[in-house]
């Protein structure tokens, strides 16, 4: 008997679901001991570029939660390789590029990225995982954002005021546009080739794009996502647009044209409708919650629950991903909640 659980996959085309799906961004990562265990035999990126290994985590989540989604255990960098970047992920540093991109001949040596050639092993990695989960949850994959991805390239690493990126914008378009051109081409090659090797549905991840003043963001952003959106809608599987700090740029992110929007939790699922419209909405737990106690976790998640009002097109999920010293016992409270169990 086929036992697959699509609960996740109507509620990002806004059909009727029997409960509220539930999968948490990170939800392979640091807070579970077993991977904690694989990290100290195996650096990240070499467990994202070993299919057998990306597989394992990515499953791991599985085993112990009821969730209904499982998103491939990978990195946001891994395609830029292919662009000609080299760069390290040091712990609690984050992405550190070796050759920042600061001006126009930096872009120039830049190369769209081909899938096929340059991330094989993340296809790979897709391809096992579909045959392991055909008859039991949909499969996700992700990349990030062009604007997120431009922000590691011109700053080095990860900052705050993205002081350099703004100054590049600002500064010199001709480089921008070129760079982020040339970002959107490679992310829409990434994800379209996620998608053909498995991947049944794909979310964007636009992590530092709150940053950004409106003006700015439709003017240096938008069309860039929007290529990307129009480059997977011949894919037909369900897209998500997430960014975090984005409450003054969600009607400009939801004209990118994704099936279902990701929001934080600084904005209520009720004012994120009442301002888009029909649309899916995926979210809204602050992470810290998880932090707490079960009681106060099943407070919040009840709030949100109430908010959304059975309303369909609600994916459950975090506000950003799960914090490293979440409790297991938290998270499974929280699918539990959700579930109405």
């Amino acid at each position: 008997m086929n036992s697959f659980n699509d609960r996740f996959l109507r509620a990002c085309r806004r059909e009727a679901v029997d409960r509220t799906p539930i999968w948490l961004m990170r939800q392979a990562g640091r807070y579970m001991p077993e991977y904690r265990a694989l990290r100290e035999k195996w650096d990240l990126l070499t467990m994202c570029r070993t299919p057998e290994l990306a597989v394992e985590v990515t499953l791991q989540p599985l085993a112990r939660f009821d969730l209904d989604a499982a998103i491939l255990f990978s990195d946001i960098m891994i395609p830029l390789r292919g662009m000609g970047i080299e760069f390290e992920i040091r712990e609690n540093v984050g992405p550190v590029i070796a050759e920042p991109v600061r001006e126009e001949r930096d872009v120039e040596r830049l190369r769209v990225v081909n899938p096929e050639q340059d991330v094989p092993f993340v296809l790979d990695a897709l391809k096992m995982l579909r045959r392991e989960l055909e008859t039991r949850v949909p499969l996700i994959g992700f990349a990030g954002a062009p604007f997120t991805l431009a922000s590691y390239l011109i700053e080095g690493q990860g900052a705050r005021e993205l002081v350099r990126t703004k100054q590049l914008m600002y500064t010199n378009p001709a480089a921008w546009h070129a760079l982020m051109n040339k970002l959107a081409d490679s992310i829409a090659a990434y994800l379209c080739a996620q998608v053909g090797a498995g991947a049944q549905a794909v979310q964007l991840f636009d992590s530092w794009v709150g940053a950004l003043a409106p003006r700015d963001y439709h003017q240096f952003v938008l069309p860039y996502t929007q290529k990307i959106f129009d480059a997977l809608k011949v894919t037909d599987v369900p897209t998500i647009h997430f960014g975090t700090g984005t409450a003054m740029l969600l009607e400009m992110m939801n004209e990118a044209g994704a099936s279902v929007m990701g929001i934080d939790w600084r904005v209520p699922l009720s004012n994120a409708w009442a301002r888009l419209g029909d649309v899916a909405l995926q979210g809204n737990l602050d992470p810290v919650v998880l932090l707490t106690t079960p009681q106060v976790v099943e407070t919040h998640a009840r709030r949100i629950l109430h908010d959304a009002h059975g309303r369909r097109g609600h994916i459950f999920n975090l506000g950003h991903g799960v914090l490293p010293n979440t409790p297991l016992e938290n998270v499974e409270r929280l699918i539990q909640v959700v579930h109405g169990d």
